[in-house]
């Protein structure tokens, strides 16, 4: 048996549309494989019951089946399904990484990436590498058609999580179809500072690149005291707040010693709004690691 610590990551920090993603140093999936003479899962763990085990409805049997490689596969959920935090992408993360060493597969860490997102497009219907590449490699990733860029960083990180649900396809419905041109040179603007600040190490660049005229309001308004929480972080020290992937999760960069105080704002402000939620005091970190 081989036991995986894949962690949640958040995908497009605002400017970078399905394209960006961080791993988090917490919370993460726990996913232990054994080798079987068929793929059978057990989920354990947060939101677990509505998890399906049958592996042809699971990202780890999907990830199973590409690598040829059968195992009783028990997944114990440390991220919440539907929390805009890569759920599914952990578990199909951890197994991919689980199941190449359990059965000394011949692929690199890069090459598990389109693999582990063929497996999440099981749950997300789309394979889509912004969540997977982080969760495998770590730090900040970018994804693009021509393969994945790794930078490793760690840059502090608060990620509140209400007790909503929004999902990956309805928020997916909302993204307009058509962008005008000055929004795209926004985006493109604050893309490029992003990245310089995730290379740099500098919270305030990285914050400042969150900053997204398109997607992030069209998803915003699907998290109820949205706009709100954004107000309380920032006046508590973030130097940025977004959406984090397709949500209800918003994610705050920051300096470290900021965290404490804009994670009490941010669930301050969604107490205001009626709404329970909580949040993780975290930073870019590593990617999945085999116990």
């Amino acid at each position: 048996m081989l036991t995986v610590r894949a962690p949640a990551t958040s995908a497009n920090l605002g400017s970078g549309f399905d394209v960006f993603g961080v791993a988090l140093s917490r919370p993460a999936d726990v996913v232990r494989v054994s080798k079987a003479a068929e793929t059978t899962i057990e989920v354990t763990g947060t939101g677990s019951e509505y998890i399906p085990e049958d592996p042809e409805k699971n990202t780890v049997g999907a990830v199973a089946e590409a690598l040829d490689a059968p195992a009783h596969i028990e997944i114990d959920k440390g991220i919440r399904p539907a929390s805009g935090l890569g759920s599914s992408a952990a578990s199909a993360a951890a197994a991919a990484v689980g199941l190449r060493d359990l059965y000394d597969r011949d692929y690199t860490r890069e090459e598990l990436v389109p693999i582990a997102a063929e497996g999440e497009a099981v749950v997300s219907g789309e394979a889509h590498a912004d969540n997977v590449a982080p969760s495998i490699l770590g730090g900040f990733t970018v994804a693009t058609p021509d393969g994945i860029t790794q930078v490793d960083t760690s840059i502090p990180l608060v990620a509140c999580l209400p007790e909503t649900v929004v999902s990956t396809r309805d928020a997916r419905r909302v993204v307009p179809d058509r962008v005008d041109m000055d929004d795209v040179v926004e985006t493109v603007g604050n893309a490029a500072s992003l990245t310089v600040g995730m290379c740099r190490g500098d919270p305030e660049l990285v914050g400042r690149g969150m900053a997204d005229p398109t997607v992030t309001p069209a998803r915003a308004e699907l998290i109820d005291g949205y706009d709100a929480v954004c107000l309380a972080a920032r006046e508590a020290g973030a130097t940025g707040v977004t959406v984090s992937g397709a949500g209800p999760t918003v994610i705050a960069a920051c300096r470290a010693g900021d965290r404490r105080a804009i994670g009490s704002a941010m669930l301050d402000a969604f107490a205001e709004a009626g709404i329970t939620a909580r949040a993780f005091r975290t930073r870019v970190g590593e990617g999945a690691t085999v116990y």
